[in-house]
């Protein structure tokens, strides 16, 4: 079997920055390879990243130089041969940079990285935040579905020594608050007390600093109070909601478009594909 890989794809852009980067430190790590990838339809087009014009494949020659890496320079729609590349290298984690925001676009369809995000064959990471260590606070966003909890284990493979911390927002049906001796607040309450009981007995998940919490309010809001408090740098979410599974959640899109600190998604894991 090929040994795991960090995989890493770049753009070659400022947005991908710190991809190379945080890739080595994780790569490390875990002991796995790491593998530069960048897309583009033309290898010889010559462009500047703060320095010299250069082509792609010169460009990410380069940084696999300087990070000690493999590379793959990849033709063909990006959400289509990045995991395709990624699956081939046997890819613990995939790293992405930034968002090119598109803002009519974005409207109307899933983004290449939210796509790149359901059809990966690992974790995907995106690297926000300069490497300059290693993670030391880590904050998941919990639903309670299983894709937030392999969020947090594969958190607990890429920062062994960080501190953990899990909040989950209540919220109620549009409009409702949440009121203590109310029978609506009290049974939504009673439900995610018993929903973090049966979450908190996920294999391998890492020991919480705390136990996890279980908040009123909204999700944005909630967590960026939580993340500012603790002043986490990697925040966890699960790719898809626990109400709809096959579909990208609404709070890792909006989080993903615009990461507030690194931000690490994971899916839930899929069941082996039948025998016809």
């Amino acid at each position: 079997m090929v040994q795991p890989s960090i995989f890493a794809a770049t753009d070659l852009s400022e947005r991908s920055a710190h991809v190379a980067g945080r890739g080595a430190q994780l790569a490390q790590c875990l002991g796995a390879r790491l593998v530069l990838a960048h897309v583009g339809e033309d290898s010889s087009a010559r462009f500047s990243l703060g320095r010299a014009k250069q082509s792609r494949a010169d460009m990410l020659a380069d940084l696999a130089r300087e990070y000690g890496a493999e590379t793959r320079l990849l033709s063909g729609e990006p959400h289509v041969v990045l995991p395709a590349a990624a699956r081939e290298d046997n890819a613990a984690l995939i790293i992405l940079g930034l968002h090119q925001e598109r803002r009519v676009l974005d409207l109307l369809r899933l983004t290449t990285m939210e796509h790149i995000v359901m059809a990966a064959p690992s974790p995907v990471l995106i690297a926000h935040q300069p490497p300059t260590r290693g993670y030391g606070q880590v904050l998941l966003a919990s639903d309670f579905s299983q894709a937030s909890a392999e969020s947090l284990i594969m958190a607990a493979r890429i920062a062994p020594t960080a501190r953990f911390h899990a909040v989950h927002a209540l919220q109620l049906p549009l409009g409702a608050l949440f009121h203590r001796g109310h029978d609506d607040s009290e049974a939504a309450l009673a439900e995610a007390i018993e929903a973090r009981r049966a979450f908190m007995q996920t294999a391998d998940l890492p020991t919480l600093t705390e136990p996890l919490e279980i908040v009123p309010g909204g999700v944005h809001q909630v967590l960026k109070f939580r993340r500012e408090e603790l002043a986490a740098d990697l925040v966890c979410i699960g790719a898809q909601s626990g109400s709809t599974p096959d579909d990208l959640g609404e709070y890792a899109r909006d989080l993903m478009r615009a990461p507030p600190t690194d931000l690490l998604v994971a899916r839930a894991p899929q069941a082996p594909a039948k025998d016809a």
